[in-house]
């Protein structure tokens, strides 16, 4: 079997295809273009017209390679200047047209877990605790663990290419720009420097393209073996400046494409050495891309790292379990009902917003529906992108009260389908025991939905009938047809 993933860098766009061999995952096939999306964005963080366009050629070509592949193995995903852009829903219409896959746009630390677990699954395994840095083009991750856990991860908004057109947009290297740039940086790092100083890991590892063009270039010059040092950083750095500018760096190792961003990732770089106390880091390889790919994996094969994380969100707000659970059940079954066919992303999506939708209640339990969404929709959640926390916390918001709230879910239809089923759930599991659901009928007529149920049952249940009548109103304000007959 066959897994692909696609990585909307800031720098460069790569895409990764490998062979599943049992538990294992082997390089079948490997892309990248650089495509510098960051160098796209204008002051006001949005995507100019020709850097969309570009992007779109490039995933036009990667379509080419992928466009017989089933889309359960193939999951595409955007970073740092994705996660800036004002207009990225424009782009992502673009771009998901032009690659033939979703894209989703993923946080900070979803992409710092991800990197982390990359890097564990191409070194041997150790009991020690790693660090692992990844300086992209808009944003650097960094990371500590053990095995495959990241016990720490965090995204700072710097990186080779955005650092660059911020000190060296003209191409200049001297050494105050030089100076500026480094100093910018640990400003930023600044901050994390406790979670990640040399006392709380064993071992330093680098990835992705900035720290691999250091390591070529130390290397191929001789100062060292490939292992990054502060003294062959610091030899780096007077040798970036002693050129002057970009376009006269001669250096050897140096691949042509990186020489224009080269100075700001060397800049970044070495605020990480100076500020997380490194001596010495050594490459890994794998990161995001290999990430998304045991992800992948995961998710096939019931691993699915979303739902350890919905479960450690229960226990950490106290939810409910078996409210959760019995709401889940109701609302699979009335789902099904009316979605018959839904795709398994939906499903599970509806899935984890029951699990989820009492979260609110240990802030206040007035208004506990608008806390869930806002925690959901907040938190860093492992596994998730940031559009599913949004649509999951869209069903949280929604399952009670009036539908103004959420007009955007009703004009999708399998939202729309979704939050009927959960709401519905919540009136029939409101009295917090287990149900058995009545003989009934859920179906959509000329535009509308119907609910038949037993007659018998709605006397025996006076106040779950109150609920559904004034469910059935709340569609009616909004727009919608909803009707509530009894079955003879």
């Amino acid at each position: 079997m066959l897994l692909a993933a696609v990585d909307l860098g800031s720098n460069s766009f790569r895409l990764e295809i490998g062979r599943v061999e049992g538990t294992q995952i082997l390089r079948q096939n490997y892309w990248k273009e650089t495509v510098r999306l960051a160098a796209g964005l204008d002051e006001n963080n949005r995507l100019s017209r020709k850097a969309i366009e570009s992007a779109c050629e490039c995933l036009a070509r990667m379509n080419e390679r992928l466009r017989d592949m089933p889309a359960s193995q193939v999951r595409a995903v955007g970073t740092q200047t994705l996660r800036s852009a004002v207009n990225v829903n424009e782009f992502l219409l673009e771009a998901q047209a032009a690659l033939g896959f979703p894209i989703d746009v993923i946080s900070g630390r979803e992409e710092a877990r991800l990197v982390f677990e990359g890097c564990m699954h191409t070194l041997a395994p150790s009991p020690a605790r790693r660090l692992v840095v990844d300086i992209g083009g808009g944003s650097t991750e960094i990371i500590v663990g053990r095995g495959f856990t990241a016990e720490a991860a965090e995204s700072f908004r710097i990186g080779c290419v955005n650092t660059t057109l911020r000190f060296f947009r003209d191409g200049t290297i001297d050494r105050g720009s030089m100076r500026r740039a480094t100093v910018a940086a640990a400003a930023q790092l600044e901050e994390a420097a406790g979670v990640f100083s040399r006392k709380n890991w064993d071992e330093a590892y680098g990835t992705s393209g900035t720290i691999d063009a250091v390591a070529d270039i130390l290397r191929a010059e001789g100062w060292s073996d490939g292992t990054i040092t502060a003294e062959g950083l610091l030899r780096l750095r007077q040798a970036l400046v002693a050129a002057g500018e970009a376009k006269r760096i001669r250096l050897q190792g140096l691949k042509p494409e990186r020489r224009d961003v080269i100075a700001g990732g060397v800049a970044v770089l070495a605020a990480v050495f100076d500020t997380l106390g490194i001596s010495e880091m050594r490459t890994a390889r794998g990161a995001l891309r290999i990430g998304l790919l045991y992800d992948l994996l995961g998710r096939r094969e019931d691993r699915d790292v979303r739902d350890a994380t919905v479960e450690r969100l229960q226990t950490r707000f106290g939810v409910d379990r078996a409210q959760a659970a019995r709401v889940a059940r109701v609302a699979a079954q009335l789902h099904a009902a009316l979605a018959g066919g839904a795709k398994a992303d939906a499903v599970k999506r509806l899935a984890w917003a029951a699990a989820l939708h009492e979260v609110g209640s240990a802030i206040s339990h007035d208004d506990y529906h608008k806390h869930g969404a806002y925690l959901i929709t907040h938190a860093d959640l492992p596994g998730f992108a940031t559009s599913d926390q949004q649509r999951i916390a869209q069903l949280v918001l929604g399952q009670r009260g009036n539908l103004k709230k959420v007009a955007a879910a009703l004009a999708e239809p399998e939202q729309a389908t979704a939050l009927l089923a959960l709401r519905l759930a919540v009136v029939f599991c409101h009295a917090r025991r287990d149900v058995e659901l009545p003989r009934l009928t859920l179906k959509r007529a000329r535009g509308a939905v119907e609910l038949g149920l037993d007659g018998g049952w709605l006397a025996a249940h006076p106040l779950t009938h109150h609920l559904l009548e004034e469910e059935a109103a709340h569609w009616v304000r909004a727009g919608l047809g909803f009707e509530l007959r009894t079955l003879d």
